[in-house]
């Protein structure tokens, strides 16, 4: 082969190598920063861009997606207690100007010294609240130590070109011996609730109880004024209808031209009878002599007698 077409051939391949050089392919969620001869010059976004061969170069490549670590450090309280975090950090680039990836890609030397203090800024500014609250409050202050961190870090993280996204504390433990007490306080407050809540019970139960009982004596009392109302009425009702029919069977025993005094006796000798009847075995002593019961019915007939003149005299004038 000649000289002259060896040359030509190798003018080709360079400039093949000059155009292929000359484009860029940046992939979606990257930045790329280009420099020339070591100073920067400006951004790639994502797609297919365009470089200057042998001139400008890619510095590096920036992702502005979401990136996480994983934390676990140690902090002490206003009262000397240890407290374990573990926890979980969420941060990204801040934005895609310029300004922005300048920061990102030439505050750090690498991304390794960029986690560091990253990680021992987070920890740093735990451990500075953390040492302002006592053991018994650091539990109740998740969302504060979040607060209090991001608020801390925002600034510090924009002049780096990031923000961080979220910071989320999923344990945090004390020592052994701290944990056990706090069981043993949270056990102690569960069995006083207890106790006060059966107490509580207990009263209502006795009160509903004693409350019921006096209902029930209420009720009890007014039903046997009820029935001995009752009784008393109908015991008079009783006595105005013997009285009544007394009064029919002497008015006609007059018109028969009878002795009244048989209605008596017949009363007698049937209050004998209902006696012998319905004893339950009680002993009751009755004069069965006839002077006795010629007293008895005397004692009726006044008795009769006294109940008409009293109607007489009650009866209205026409």
């Amino acid at each position: 082969m000649q000289p002259l077409a060896i040359g030509v051939l190798a003018l080709v391949f360079i400039f093949l190598i000059i155009i292929f050089n000359s484009f860029v392919t940046v992939k979606q969620g990257t930045i790329a920063v280009i420099t020339v001869f070591g100073k920067y010059r400006r951004i790639l976004t994502p797609g297919l861009n365009f470089k200057v061969p042998l001139i400008e170069s890619i510095y590096s490549r920036i992702s502005i997606q979401n990136r996480s670590v994983e934390l676990e450090f140690q902090a002490v309280t206003f009262d000397q207690a240890n407290v374990y975090f573990k926890a979980m950090l969420l941060y990204s680039v801040l934005d895609q100007q310029e300004q922005t990836i300048k920061n990102v890609a030439f505050k750090f030397v690498d991304e390794r010294n960029l986690m560091q203090a990253l990680v021992r800024t987070v920890e740093g500014s735990i451990r500075a609240f953390v040492a302002t609250k006592r053991q018994a409050e650091v539990l109740v202050l998740r969302r504060d130590i979040v607060e209090h961190v991001k608020e801390q870090l925002d600034q510090i993280l924009e002049n780096w070109g990031y923000h961080l996204q979220d910071l989320q504390l999923n344990d945090i433990t004390f020592d052994d011996v701290i944990m056990k007490s706090m069981s043993q306080v949270v056990a102690s407050n569960n069995l006083k609730a207890a106790a006060e809540n059966e107490g509580q019970a207990l009263l209502i139960t006795k009160t509903k109880a004693a409350e019921a009982e006096g209902n029930a004596i209420k009720i009890s009392a007014e039903a046997e004024r009820q029935a001995s109302q009752l009784r008393g009425q109908g015991v008079a009702l009783f006595r105005q209808e013997v009285a009544k029919g007394m009064s029919v069977a002497a008015l006609e025993m007059e018109k028969a031209h009878m002795d009244t005094s048989v209605i008596l006796f017949t009363m007698w000798t049937e209050a004998i009878k209902h006696f012998a009847e319905n004893s339950d075995g009680n002993v009751i002593f009755l004069d069965g002599s006839t002077d006795s019961m010629s007293q008895t019915m005397k004692e009726m007939m006044s008795l009769n007698l006294m109940s008409g003149d009293k109607s007489k005299t009650t009866k209205p004038k026409a």
